[in-house]
């Protein structure tokens, strides 16, 4: 299940918040490798690195790096021992981190009976390349929005994983991040979405909470055995607490798969089966056939949602404004353009609630 190589560092790349890039060379081979060293110390040229090279020889587009798994020549020193959470558990690689809802955690205070969002909208993505469009639409409508990101154990584990999320913070877009189940790497940690999202409102004092899960999503072909089914656990987590679900819609003009064109089946499945509770599903008002196609396949989440159409007149500019470079599944804002508007229209609705007062 893991292949195993052994390689030498040769040079040492770019690094962001927890995570450091490396060219290794084994045998004959140069690949690209990610270390993270609060795992696995920082490693240098001329390191024997022990790599994880699956994902790599698959040909994954979001994993596609060797992963360092030891540096076995030269361990890092213990780090101080705190927190009894471990996340990645009974992996060769679980860590222990200190959870805002434990017991010893400085938070556990606010937290041990902490049960509302107080009507907080938070809005919920399928794919982690939602977030920066996502934050574009709040900061183009509310700039001085304090946002705390909520990241889902979906996709990558690792928080450090996302450059995106990196970026986003030096920017001052995202005020905090929360990392939940088997995620780590947050700011804070917690057990499960529930406790992560009042972490977000109720530690952090989040103003809208943005929820995906990390860089790669898994999908398989099939109606229910896709990552993004967590969109739907999501909005009934926000529901049970008292928050604003915002659903944004996974939707593409682009995408050479049929059933991700349009509204995507993902989304379908996500907010139309799985979430029992009520969100603002918000559908883009996109021009022309396309658009019309795209109001028409949301016509059945009126059934359980509110369903809200909104403009996206000045989202463009604000996305190409963007501190990140926006893309998704390879496409960037202007090859799949419906996609990323759909997520900024979703914030746009999301910073429009900020200060409406909460339904009773």
């Amino acid at each position: 299940m893991i292949r195993w190589r052994d390689g030498v560092v040769a040079q040492v790349g770019r690094s962001w918040a927890g995570a450091l890039e490396l060219t290794v060379t084994i045998g004959e081979q140069t690949v690209r490798a990610l270390a993270y060293p609060e795992l696995v110390g920082a490693p240098v040229a001329g390191d024997r690195v022990l790599l994880n090279v699956g994902a790599l020889d698959r040909g994954l587009g979001t994993g596609g790096y060797a992963l360092v798994v030891a540096v076995p020549d030269r361990l890092p020193e213990d780090l101080p021992e705190h927190g009894h959470l471990v996340k990645a558990r009974y992996t060769p690689l679980q860590t222990m981190v200190m959870g805002a809802d434990e017991q010893d955690s400085p938070d556990h205070d606010v937290l041990r009976d902490a049960d509302d969002l107080f009507g907080t909208p938070v809005v919920v993505a399928d794919l982690h390349s939602a977030l920066p469009a996502v934050l574009a639409g709040v900061y183009e409508a509310r700039p001085t929005t304090r946002v705390v990101y909520v990241m889902t154990d979906g996709g990558a584990l690792p928080l450090a994983f996302s450059r995106s999320v990196a970026t986003l913070r030096d920017a001052g877009w995202l005020s905090g991040t929360v990392t939940v189940g088997q995620a780590y790497g947050g700011d804070r940690e917690a057990v499960t979405v529930h406790t992560g999202l009042l972490t977000a409102v109720q530690v952090l004092t989040a103003e809208l909470v943005v929820i995906t899960q990390g860089p790669g999503n898994l999908g398989t072909g099939t109606r229910w055995g896709f990552s993004g089914v967590q969109s739907g656990e999501a909005v009934n987590a926000i529901g049970t607490l008292g928050g604003r679900a915002v659903a944004s819609l996974r939707i593409s003009e682009a995408d050479p798969r049929p059933r991700h064109r349009g509204i995507s089946h993902h989304s379908l499945t996500a907010y139309g089966r799985v979430a029992l509770q009520p969100a603002d599903v918000v559908v883009p008002d996109l021009d022309g056939d396309f658009g019309d196609a795209v109001r028409d396949a949301a016509e059945p989440l009126k059934a359980r949602h509110h369903v809200v159409r909104v403009g996206v007149d000045g989202l463009y500019d604000a996305m190409q404004a963007a501190p990140v470079k926006l893309s998704t599944m390879g496409r960037g804002l202007d090859e799949d353009r419906a996609y990323f508007e759909a997520a900024a229209a979703a914030g746009r609705h999301a910073a429009g609630l900020v200060d409406v007062p909460a339904r009773s």
